[in-house]
């Protein structure tokens, strides 16, 4: 039996075929569940409940954090998010007709939350967290339009993004979409109970913590199977520590009294909320409810804690040890203790023991020379009006030093993590 013979006509048609086939099938990818989506502006009528429901759920969002630049209008977009693709400019969001969303309708703006589809059709960037936005219920959608839709108008024209080929292509959007996104509204699961459900629906949906708290493959997708294990924040040279993990920023041990301090003040004896972190509290959950910050703490005390290993340590070099030794004497021991262990200075503020301190010890060490370099500043919340922050030692210290007392800081007083390099300081710089 003679085989087939493939020309150059023949191959060229089936490679044809299969692109062919490959995109419809993107596309179909791209739209499903967009039938769903329909509605008018006709129908919407935003209330003055709606519209303070929908100022709530912004702050739960913490909407602002992207969509407002610094000295910009609230919610006039142009901030630029940063990422290992290129910079995406956030969105005007305020109700001018033209450069804003006063033209969309509600069911456009859930369109957007829920398929990450601008009202024109374009795909958006998951640098906007639509792939944890998409969980936000139809009612949650149509407040937060509320609210925006009865903000001051601003014209300001969005400005073009600022990544490289090929991801400022939309076909390349398209793709990745139909690799790494799902759409789907957030579903209470079975036999937890009502509080348990409306902290997953916060912290997945409305929080998007997953965005800073997992981790990313090379394409720039959270991995599910990780959900809140921990990730490198692009480009931040932040660690956003595991929340399924005791080790790192797991709260399964600690009381609700504790985690609601943490979530509304930013401070516990425990440890404080410092970088991205203290932009979240200040920004976002000191402004929740008590019912909310406690059904938070239910949903994130709940997670299964992934066991502790124990990392492999090098050896630490003897003249290091002892240059940290004597920084540390020199400039940590008033507040935090000759052993690190902490203390309690001038109008009862708590200096946190170092000791045994996750953030001390996770295995990258980025977020401990970000502190020692630019300082640890909590929060200024209303149950933490006054914090007392941390001095920054970057401009007084060579990246030398500063390695020398981070590494003495992480592995003393039975402290056990890796060893800093100076390289590991100018890459946190």
């Amino acid at each position: 039996m003679k085989g087939v013979r493939l020309t150059w006509p023949r191959v060229v048609v089936a490679l044809a075929v299969l692109i062919a086939a490959a995109a419809a099938l993107v596309a179909w990818i791209n739209v499903r569940g967009e039938d769903a989506l329909t509605g008018s502006a006709d129908s919407f009528v935003a209330t003055p409940e709606l519209v303070a429901r929908g100022a709530y759920l912004a702050r739960a969002g913490n909407c602002a954090a992207c969509h407002t630049d610094r000295g910009g209008a609230a919610f006039a977009g142009g901030k630029g998010i940063a990422t290992p693709f290129g910079t995406v400019f956030a969105s005007n969001l305020t109700p001018d007709a033209k450069t804003g969303i006063g033209a969309w309708s509600a069911a456009q703006f859930w369109r957007a939350l829920h398929n990450g589809r601008s009202a024109d059709g374009r795909l958006l960037y998951p640098a906007f967290p639509y792939p944890n936005f998409t969980e936000i219920t139809r009612a949650d959608a149509d407040a937060l339009f509320a609210f925006l839709r009865s903000q001051v108008p601003v014209a300001q024209a969005n400005r073009v993004h600022a990544l490289r080929f090929p991801y400022d292509l939309q076909a390349s959007l398209a793709v990745w979409r139909a690799l790494f996104f799902s759409p789907g509204v957030y579903e209470p699961v079975a036999g937890r109970s009502p509080q348990w459900n409306r902290g997953a629906y916060l912290v997945r949906a409305l929080g998007h913590c997953a965005a800073c708290h997992s981790p990313r493959n090379a394409f720039g997708a959270t991995r599910d199977s990780l959900e809140l294990s921990g990730g490198l924040i692009p480009l931040q040279n932040w660690y956003a520590p595991s929340l399924a993990s005791g080790a790192e920023a797991g709260v399964a041990d600690w009381s609700d009294v504790e985690v609601a301090a943490l979530l509304k003040t930013g401070f516990t004896p425990r440890g404080a909320a410092l970088g991205p972190m203290a932009e979240v509290v200040f920004r976002s959950t000191q402004y929740l409810d008590d019912a909310d910050v406690a059904a938070m703490t239910a949903f994130l005390k709940s997670l299964p804690q992934a066991p502790a290993r124990a990392p492999a340590v090098p050896a630490v070099d003897k003249g290091a040890f002892a240059h940290g030794a004597a920084l540390y004497r020199a400039r940590c021991a008033d507040c935090h203790g000759a052993s690190g262990e902490g203390g309690r200075g001038a109008q009862g503020v708590v200096y946190v023991p170092l000791a045994g301190n996750r953030k001390v010890l996770l295995e990258s060490p980025a977020n401990l020379i970000h502190i020692v370099v630019n300082g640890g500043f909590p929060p200024t919340t209303a149950g933490n009006p006054r914090p007392y922050g941390m001095p920054p030692f970057g401009p007084s210290l060579k990246d030398e030093e500063i390695a020398a007392l981070a590494t003495y800081v992480r592995a003393a007083w039975g402290n056990a993590a890796p060893p800093v390099s100076a390289l590991d300081v100018l890459d946190a710089r």
